[in-house]
């Protein structure tokens, strides 16, 4: 997979420098996916990375700057891999398509490591503003891309105008992202699979007849 098709680039650079800055961006993800942003140091990342000092600083001059390309990073990543799934979402059983494959990475994982976005905002929102606005965009892009789905149901007879996308899809991502939490804190998907179920009982609510 080539990691750095989904990450802007804000300098002219080389292929090679283009690769370069998107391994740093990769490197940098997945240490403070694991262990946090605070505690991922710029040390820790050049050496994943394989680069030098002096490499590092050529691309991130400060440690916020590559904080902003992560979000970025996992934002395309993740919302990308969701929406393989929303953008087709044409009928229940669709959604129950998308509801499994959440499930399942859950338990490929073991529960751990939560939502790459839900981890990120709990730990950034409330200290760096910029990371902040970055994030509630994130989240604003993942809601729209469900709201895309839900309305493409109510557009085609699957769902009566009772239902309200906009609502529907917000209290998705909330029962999605509180599930997660839950799901990472106790080590079982419970958690996930009741909100996501409950949430999708509620929509089936309004199946058209």
């Amino acid at each position: 997979m080539n990691n750095s098709l989904n990450i802007p680039k804000k300098q002219k650079l080389t292929k090679k420098g283009q690769e370069t800055r998107s391994r740093i961006i990769v490197a940098a993800a997945e240490l403070m996916y694991e262990q946090g942003v605070a505690r991922t140091t710029i040390e820790d990342v050049q050496n994943k990375a394989k680069i030098s000092a002096s490499q590092m600083y050529h691309y991130f001059k400060e440690k916020k700057e590559l904080v902003l390309e992560v979000i970025s990073y996992q934002t395309s990543r993740v919302i990308g891999t969701h929406t393989r799934y929303l953008s087709n979402l044409d009928s229940f059983e669709a959604l129950y398509a998308w509801r499994d494959f959440i499930v399942n990475i859950q338990i490929k994982r073991n529960c751990e490591g939560g939502c790459p976005l839900g981890s990120l905002a709990s730990e950034l929102v409330e200290i760096n503003s910029d990371a902040q606005q970055e994030i509630m965009s994130s989240f604003f892009e993942w809601e729209d891309s469900i709201k895309k789905g839900l309305r493409y149901m109510l557009n085609h007879g699957e769902l009566n105008s009772d239902a309200d996308p906009d609502k529907l899809a917000l209290a998705l991502l909330a029962a999605l992202q509180g599930g997660l939490l839950l799901t990472q804190v106790r080590r079982d998907p419970t958690p996930i699979i009741v909100a996501l179920d409950t949430m999708i009982e509620h929509i089936i609510s309004f199946k058209k007849v």
